[in-house]
């Protein structure tokens, strides 16, 4: 008699589930497994050739004639910078004129290599609030071993030291915004009763110095199954403004203005509409179809008016943008006093600047800037109040390194800044879009990089994400050229539903019921590939992260007679339990919430965990994650992995002890990440030799 393999968990007996132990991060079973399949893993892949893979990808990484992003404090340029020599970086500023050279002078304020030394903790450098004005002081965040939760501490600038008897806040996820020189408006979630049940702060407190942090005065408080709390000052205008934002849901705010003794009024606006504002100029997004004054906005549509009319109860509006099928809004930001707002025309990047004046706003475009590729435009300085109108650029595509540009939201021609080196070869590559059809008639974007010749054998890398309105762009990714296209393979980046590329409805036709038809997406570029006779399915192999690893879980389970190979990386799979697992709780608004029944009746179709079964025509796959990730639970791909053994199939698993929600701590750890992750693929698929 053959006794049929244990599939628990099943959709129809979800909380079975025989692998709980290993949601332990650090359980003694738990981490003894890990340790094993890392070393069977790494037994198997991390030969001589991904040795030397990694350390190309980490010397590009590394490269001294990278570009050094900055932003602009008090008239300085700030930046943090990682190289070989500095792993866990510099943070440094310098002046604009030097910034032009070709080698800045730069004055470094702090060594995270020194400080993890001297202080033997693995600090991973999260960012620093300075003080407004003078920026002569700093709230430094300091991550251990990369994860979302930080350390708080105050750090003297002039003295490159920290103060002593300074603000310190134990590690928790949260930040603080200045209200002075001696008091700060805090949210985090540190303390008893302080957390929200998806683990961020639950309140906003007035925290003076000298005062232990459980001692601040709680100002604001939201219910512990809203999503978290948020507190932010408003210098815009002469009077200054604290802003307490209650985060109902993922895309639900609620935003109460007032001062330091707390909130005095609530923005009488529905909770799903975003709003913006700079002294007393503001814009509005609705998300859904808002009726107001007898006219009916769709959603995306942009609207400005004043912030006081608002507040006043006034509901007249200027339209400064209106979407289309395939024109949505991307962002906007003020800069000088002026909104730039970013749209997506059909995929092309498209930017306007429009002027609040006394009656009337006037629009321009931004001009000198690439209307194909990848374009991103943001304002210089970090502090809306101090800009002068001043906005970097930068441009891109899958074969043209980027290139920063300094431009104005007053015309101006953009100057080149600084230009990327060129990580790969990229003689011979050709970049074309495609589209291809879904399951229900769709039609799904996607940008193919590869040979100009095609023989139906490529080796295929396909990427996607298709979740929380985030659009995916086909940027210019060095480690994707150097493991793959310069060897002579094909990349391609899909557009899914689910994403932001074509707006909120793009995003609301992939979240929720949705969801499967994001995943029906990927799967539809995959054979669009096929038919149009670029490859076959056994030479694609698929790659994702997160709500992208969740996508790729389910090409496993529901389509794996479309791909060769598939790279699953700090993934969310368990979608039964994902809300009590660290930060899931807050996903509800993009997936469901799988307590309630009516939500699990299509959830169960695309939670990967309890789909897996035996005898099917899996593809291999590697899962990877990281122990540090405290943002998507480790447990989830850990769980997969022991389950798809369990079954009988050959599911390799990968876990580095840092990193966070992401591919390691460093650069070193993240190009190993992704140089074995890329040897797995290419040998999956027949392209290298084991």
């Amino acid at each position: 008699m053959t006794i049929a393999p244990d599939a628990r968990p099943t959709t129809d007996a979800p909380d079975d589930d025989p692998f709980l132990w290993l949601e332990e991060v650090e359980g003694a079973e738990a981490l003894a497994w890990v340790e094993a399949q890392n070393d069977k893993t790494l037994a198997r892949y991390a030969d001589a050739r991904v040795a030397a893979d990694a350390v190309a990808v980490q010397a590009a990484m590394d490269r001294p004639d990278k570009i050094p992003h900055i932003t602009r404090r008090g008239g300085l340029l700030y930046n943090f910078w990682k190289d070989a020599e500095n792993p866990r970086g510099l943070w440094r500023r310098t002046t604009e004129a030097s910034y032009r050279l070709d080698a800045p002078k730069w004055d470094v304020l702090l060594d995270v290599d020194a400080l993890a030394r001297d202080e033997n903790a693995d600090w991973v450098w999260h960012g620093a609030a300075t003080l407004p004005g003078t920026h002569d002081r700093a709230i430094l965040k300091l991550s251990r071993g990369g994860g979302d939760a930080v350390v708080l501490r105050e750090f003297d600038l002039a003295t490159r030291t920290f103060v002593e008897g300074g603000f310190v806040l134990p590690e928790a996820k949260g930040g603080v915004d200045w209200l002075d020189r001696d008091t700060l408006l805090l949210s985090s979630a540190f303390g008893e009763g302080m957390a929200t049940e998806a683990g961020y702060s639950r309140t906003i407190r007035r925290w003076s110095r000298g005062q232990k942090p459980e001692a601040a005065t709680v100002l604001f408080e939201v219910p512990a199954g809203h999503m978290g709390a948020w507190g932010g000052v408003d210098r815009s205008s002469d009077e200054e403004r604290v802003v307490f934002l209650d985060q109902v849901g993922f895309f639900d705010v609620a935003v109460h203005l007032g001062g330091r003794d707390g909130p005095r009024q609530r923005i009488d606006l529905p909770t799903d509409l975003r709003l913006n504002w700079f002294r007393d100029r503001v814009v509005l997004q609705p998300r859904t179809p808002w009726t107001v004054g007898g006219t009916t906005y769709a959603p995306d549509t942009l609207l400005g008016t004043s912030l006081s009319a608002l507040l006043a109860g006034g509901r007249q509006f200027s339209v400064l943008f209106e979407p289309a099928e395939r024109r949505a809004l991307q962002g906007y930001n003020w800069c000088g006093g002026r909104l730039v707002v970013s749209v997506l025309d059909d995929l092309s990047p498209r930017f306007t600047v429009w002027d609040p004046g006394e009656t009337e706003w006037t629009a321009r475009k931004l001009e000198g800037l690439p209307e194909i590729g990848v374009v991103d435009v943001w304002p210089l300085d970090a502090e809306a109040e101090e800009s002068d109108g001043t906005l970097l650029a930068m441009t891109q595509d899958p074969v043209t390194p980027p290139t920063l540009l300094r431009t104005a939201t007053i015309p101006a021609t953009p100057l080149v800044l600084r230009q990327a080196p060129r990580i790969y070869n990229a003689d011979g590559l050709r970049v074309t879009r495609h589209e291809a059809i879904s399951s229900d008639g769709e039609r799904i974007p996607y940008v193919q990089t590869g040979p100009d010749t095609e023989d139906g054998e490529a080796p295929v890398h396909l990427s996607g994400y298709g979740g929380f309105q985030i659009s995916v762009m086909p940027s210019y990714r060095g480690s994707t050229g150097q493991l793959w296209l310069e060897r002579g393979g094909t990349a391609v980046t899909a557009s899914l539903r689910g994403g932001g590329e074509f707006g909120t409805r793009w995003h609301e036709a992939g979240r929720r019921e949705g969801k499967r038809l994001s995943h029906d997406d990927f799967a539809a570029v995959a054979a669009d590939l096929v038919r149009r006779g670029v490859t076959r399915p056994g030479r694609i192999a698929a790659e994702g992260g997160s709500n992208g690893g969740l996508l790729i879980a389910n090409m496993l389970t529901r389509y794996p007679e479309r791909f060769g190979a598939l790279f699953c990386t700090i993934p969310l799979i368990d979608m039964r339990r994902y809300t009590k697992l660290l930060a899931g709780a807050s996903w509800t608004a993009e997936y469901g919430d799988p307590d309630k029944p009516e939500d699990w009746a299509f959830m169960r179709h695309f939670s990967a965990y309890h789909v897996a079964e035996a005898g099917r025509p899996y593809p291999p796959i590697l899962i990877a994650t990281t122990r540090r990730d405290d943002r998507v639970h480790p447990g989830h791909a850990r769980k997969m992995a022991a389950k798809l053994q369990k079954l009988g199939y050959d599911a390799r698993f990968y876990e580095p002890a840092a990193g966070g929600h992401g591919y390691g701590k460093d650069n070193a750890e993240a190009a190993r990440f992704m140089a074995l992750g890329a040897a797995f693929l290419r040998r999956a698929i027949g392209w290298e030799s084991e």
